[in-house]
């Protein structure tokens, strides 16, 4: 059956969201907490040089690696609320100023507790970047424009991890304060965002919309969210297996070259990209297409967990990828057309902060897997078959058909 086609207004950017660069300037927003969680990885083992004195910096020094992105996923929340009372582009501007001052520390502190206050700190300006950031593309953007901008917004930080990774390497050799210069983009960026982006204004003051009051008195549809980020948090935990584990499951192959390691990586990276880019070739309601990414996803683990070879693992890989490239723009699509414009920062934080306590909790999943059956391999065996049962969650989740939800008019910036 053909699907209709969608109303102009939902396939066309309004009319003062015209062309690509504020669209650019929410992707390269996005991709800023990417940059925390991969810039520092090359120069660890030199900054644990570096304070191999400090009482503690075996544990220490890798939670600066960490730390922010448990920061932003307890905080996310907290983030959207503040996303919806103070509005979406004031708190953009300002927490990408701060995500400069904070991420900077490291270039004037010589203090491994200062610096790890630092992170904690910049994990809760990441909180407020990437919130204001996937609010404001379902600000300004609906219908299948809007998929195709948040399918992009995963393509965007997939690719960007690998050139953030590539680029910590370099600067390191420089020493291991060197990486912490590309904080400076925050400067950049801030004064981008201010002057490009227009500041959306709620349904209320539009003609058609709801009442201010009628809005303050709806409560937040807890119910109608809670499942979708639970679902979120599984999808992390399926998005991050590959990139967490692949050098695990390859060294149990004997495959212990960084440059081979670093040649899989690169395959699987591309097949996530590959299936965000589908995602933006597919119609329909997101609840419709995740149990068939799920079963993908599910089969990938499946083939790795058997695998005996390096072309049966890379195979395995690259199915898992092609699944996740589709999971994750279809969990957060699912996400924003729950949300009426009032709520959207909120529910944003709820879906962001599910997302960053599933990708923390991963590596500690996987852990316990390997330690309860044995081997790695058939831990990610296992939650193949987990994920094959949770595919059916998404035919629940759409059971019940969320109301139109109003549609919001940008105001002249």
């Amino acid at each position: 059956m053909p699907v209709p086609a969608a109303p102009l207004s939902a396939d066309c950017d309004p009319p003062d969201v015209q062309g690509r660069l504020p669209a650019a300037l929410l992707m390269a927003g996005s991709c800023l907490p990417v940059l925390g969680a991969v810039l520092l990885a090359p120069v660890l083992p030199r900054m644990q040089e570096h304070f191999e004195g400090v009482a503690g910096s075996a544990a220490l020094v890798p939670l600066v690696l960490t730390v922010p992105a448990l920061s932003l996923a307890l905080l996310a929340p907290f983030a959207g609320v503040i996303v919806d009372r103070l509005g979406r582009k004031r708190l953009l501007v300002v927490a990408t100023v701060l995500y400069t001052l904070f991420g900077t520390v490291p270039l004037y502190v010589d203090s491994l507790h200062g610096i790890l206050v630092s992170r904690v700190l910049v994990g809760v300006a990441e909180a407020a970047i990437m919130t204001a950031c996937t609010t404001l593309i379902g600000d300004y953007y609906t219908g299948r424009v809007r998929d195709r901008y948040l399918a992009l917004q995963t393509m965007c930080a997939s690719a960007s991890a690998t050139v953030f990774f590539v680029l910590g390497g370099a600067l390191g050799g420089a020493g291991w304060q060197a990486p912490f210069w590309l904080y400076g983009i925050g400067l950049v960026l801030a004064p981008a965002v201010a002057r490009v982006l227009p500041t959306p204004r709620t349904p209320a003051a539009t003609p058609s919309g709801p009442t201010a009051s009628t809005a303050e008195r709806r409560p937040f549809p807890v119910r109608r969210m809670a499942g979708i980020c639970l679902l979120t948090a599984f999808g992390a935990v399926v998005f991050y297996t590959v990139p967490v584990e692949m050098s695990y499951l390859l060294d149990d192959l004997d495959v212990d070259s960084t440059g081979g390691i670093g040649a899989v990586t690169a395959v699987a990276s591309l097949a996530t990209v590959l299936g965000s880019v589908l995602f933006t070739r597919l119609t329909g309601r997101p609840q419709r297409r995740l149990p068939v990414v799920l079963l993908l996803c599910a089969a990938g683990f499946l083939v790795m967990g058997v695998s005996d070879s390096l072309p049966l693992l890379i195979l395995g890989a690259v199915l898992n990828c092609v699944g996740t490239g589709l999971l994750l723009p279809s969990l957060l699509t699912l996400a924003m057309s729950r949300l009426a414009f009032a709520d959207r920062g909120r529910g944003t934080g709820l879906w962001t902060s599910a997302f960053f306590l599933g990708e923390f909790a991963c590596p500690l999943i996987l852990l316990g897997g390997e330690q309860a059956l044995g081997d790695l391999g058939t831990a990610v065996g296992a939650l193949g078959l987990v994920t094959l049962l949770v595919a059916g969650v998404p035919f629940l989740l759409g059971r019940a058909t969320p109301a139109p939800l109003p549609h919001r008019v940008p105001e002249q910036p």
